[in-house]
């Protein structure tokens, strides 16, 4: 792991000791350099699980990623930086208000003083990471979190505008290595019935909010909920789209 190159490509400066801050800045640090994206699929481009493979792709070639890749790396990195590390199964809330199956999202959990939900590849979520013990409401940039203990599972609740508390994926302790999420990793880039194949995806965090390009559509969100959306008339502009905000050129 070329520590060095990879906190340059998410622009971070500050401490490398393994503590909770550091935790929380890198995090931070990595939500707002590296795309949650999912253009490999689209391009052909077969997604390899393996820390060479995926730090060849993010940090060299300025790539992004769906969760997989972001968290499966990031994983690496907070590993060679001390810290403790546990890749976790996630099941995902699904339109019908059913949760997905095992494997269908990674998150991490970082063990220091107490226990931490770390994830840099969910899209617009958490930026810092949650206390997995903690009951109480978390919240970070306006926005509130809770993560529910039920049985042997956990569950990451965001609070709504609305008023109401949503469930966002249910996830165990239980520690998984890249193997046990490869057949689902199949199924997103290949099955018709997975929304990742069914459109293209680019998004990353800003500090004032987000910037999305979904398909033919360019959306700029705020932290207070404020969107913007107009329509990319051509790929010429698609493709300057994710030089300027996203620092993607597919051709690397």
């Amino acid at each position: 792991m070329d520590i060095n190159a990879y906190l340059k490509r998410i622009n971070y400066h500050g401490s490398r000791l393994p503590n909770a801050q550091t935790l929380s800045e890198l995090q931070l640090a990595h939500l707002l350099a590296v795309p949650f994206e999912n253009l490999s699929i689209h391009a052909g481009e077969p997604i390899v699980l393996t820390d060479k493979a995926l730090f060849d792709k993010v940090i060299r070639r300025g790539r992004g990623g769906f969760c997989y890749e972001l968290n499966g790396l990031f994983a690496a990195l907070l590993r060679a930086l001390g810290f403790e590390v546990t890749m976790l199964s996630c099941r995902v809330v699904t339109a019908e208000g059913d949760f997905s199956p095992d494997f269908d999202h990674m998150a991490l959990m970082v063990s220091l003083d107490q226990r931490w939900l770390v994830d840099v590849g969910f899209g617009d979520t958490f930026r810092q990471p949650l206390a997995i013990d903690d009951a109480d409401v978390q919240t970070q940039f306006g926005k509130a979190y809770r993560i529910v203990a039920e049985d042997a599972h956990y569950i990451m609740m965001e609070h709504k505008d609305d008023g109401t508390w949503k469930a966002e994926y249910c996830f165990s302790l239980q520690p998984y290595q890249y193997i046990d999420y490869i057949d689902m990793c199949h199924y997103h880039q290949t099955s018709p019935e997975s929304h990742f194949t069914q459109r293209r995806i680019c998004s990353r965090a800003t500090p004032a909010g987000r910037v999305t390009l979904s398909e033919m559509r360019f959306i700029t969100t705020t932290l207070s909920g404020e969107r913007q959306e107009r329509e990319v008339t051509s790929e010429e502009e698609c493709t300057a789209i994710l030089f300027k905000h996203f620092g993607i050129t597919m051709e690397r």
